[in-house]
C-alpha cells in the first residue's frame, strides 16, 4: 500500500462517514510515531523509514477524523504458528521486533468481537521477549 496509504485512508474515511458507519480497524506500520527505541528503532528506521510518510499521513487523517478507529501498528510480521503478544498505546516505547500474522489476526477478532475495546486508540502489537536490535530472521 505504501504510498496510496495517505489517499487510501481519506478515502475510507470519506465513504464511511457517508455511509454512517463508525468502527474502523486500520493496520499501519511500526515506526510511523518514531516510537520504536534503541538499536531496533535505528535499523527500523533503516530498512523501511523512507516508506513510512504515507502510513504517517494515513494515521494523521484517521486520528483526525470522528470516527471510533483503532490503528494496528505490529512489529515485523513471522509465519509462525502462534498467538502471542502485548500491546502498547501511542505515546509509549515499542517493545519487542516481532510477531506473527496469527497473533495480529487474534487481535482484530478480538476487536471485531469486543468493539469497545481499543477504540481512538493507536496499538502497537509484539511478541513478548522479542527485544533486540533486531528481529530474529534477519
Amino acid at each position: 500500500m505504501g504510498g496510496q496509504a495517505d489517499q487510501a485512508a481519506l478515502n475510507i474515511v470519506a465513504s464511511m462517514q457517508k455511509q454512517h458507519v463508525k468502527r474502523l480497524i486500520f493496520i499501519t506500520s511500526i515506526g510511523i510515531y518514531d516510537e520504536i527505541p534503541g538499536k531496533f528503532g535505528e535499523w527500523n528506521n533503516q530498512m523501511i523509514g523512507e516508506s513510512l510518510e504515507p502510513y504517517r499521513q494515513a494515521a494523521a487523517t484517521i486520528e483526525a477524523s470522528d470516527l471510533d478507529y483503532t490503528i494496528l501498528r505490529p512489529a515485523w510480521l513471522t509465519d509462525k504458528n502462534e498467538v502471542d503478544y502485548e500491546t502498547t498505546q501511542k505515546g509509549e516505547p515499542f517493545k519487542g521486533t516481532e510477531v506473527s500474522r496469527k497473533s495480529v489476526a487474534d487481535y482484530v477478532t478480538n476487536i471485531i468481537s469486543n468493539p469497545e475495546t481499543d477504540v481512538r486508540a493507536s496499538v502497537g502489537l509484539d511478541k513478548p521477549g522479542t527485544n533486540g536490535d533486531k528481529p530474529s530472521f534477519y
